[in-house]
């Protein structure tokens, strides 16, 4: 059995009332049949609450509302041994550029990242996604280019860091993620953006290791025809 950890800031921990694409993952393991659990040190959505849109799924988690690489670099090697990890979905990035550390500040705390989840279990798997689009990037030129030069450090680092008895994968951004349709504020996914990139996770791990399998959004109900 697996046991998979999220990881991530705003995007994952999500807000009241919403699924959040951990849910939309776990869906996707259990569709596909993959012997599991879900792990992490906290279970509430953001604002300490557990009004999740649709409760009735494993909710534990590490991830926090203004948290980044530079925040979960120290904690990572107590809380993958407190979990017993086996993967790691990892979203974050775009908290560090956007208050915290510049571009190569937040690849080497990446790096000190996978060096202390490794300390817990040289045998942890990681799958990254880069920063996603967002409003800020969208606006702020110089934010952007700290975004795309993140994102290739992000890139040499996985490449730099991945071994065969702990891979590191990179997960790609759906060409098809746009922030005025996939978002609910040009930053945070609303439904199509949670399974945008609960696929792009999905995707990554069945092609590279054969996890699970290829993600497959629920189709939008039909609408009914008026009457009358």
């Amino acid at each position: 059995m697996l046991r998979f950890m999220f990881v991530g800031d705003s995007m994952t921990i999500g807000s009241a009332g919403e699924h959040t694409w951990r849910h939309r993952m776990w869906q996707h393991l259990r569709a596909t049949g993959t012997d599991c659990a879900v792990v992490g040190p906290r279970t509430a959505l953001y604002g300490g609450g557990h009004d999740y849109a649709e409760p009735d799924f494993p909710q534990a988690h590490f991830a926090g509302w203004g948290e980044g690489w530079l925040h979960m670099a120290p904690a990572i090697a107590a809380t993958v041994a407190e979990t017993r990890a086996d993967v790691l979905l990892i979203s974050l990035g775009l908290i560090d550029l956007g208050f915290y550390t510049n571009a190569e500040q937040t690849a080497e705390n990446l790096r000190r990242f996978v060096t202390g989840a490794r300390t817990a279990n040289p045998a942890l798997r990681m799958v990254v996604l880069p920063v996603i689009p967002n409003i800020r990037a969208e606006s702020d030129a110089p934010f952007a280019a700290q975004v795309a030069r993140f994102n290739s450090l992000l890139a040499k680092a996985i490449a730099d860091l991945d071994e065969p008895r702990s891979p590191l994968l990179l997960a790609s951004v759906p060409e098809s993620y746009d922030i005025h349709t996939d978002t609910y504020d040009g930053t945070h996914p609303n439904a199509s953006g949670e399974h945008k990139l609960a696929g792009a996770f999905a995707d990554a791990l069945h092609q590279a290791w054969g996890v699970g399998g290829p993600y497959r959004a629920p189709l939008a109900a039909p609408l009914t025809p008026a009457t009358g």
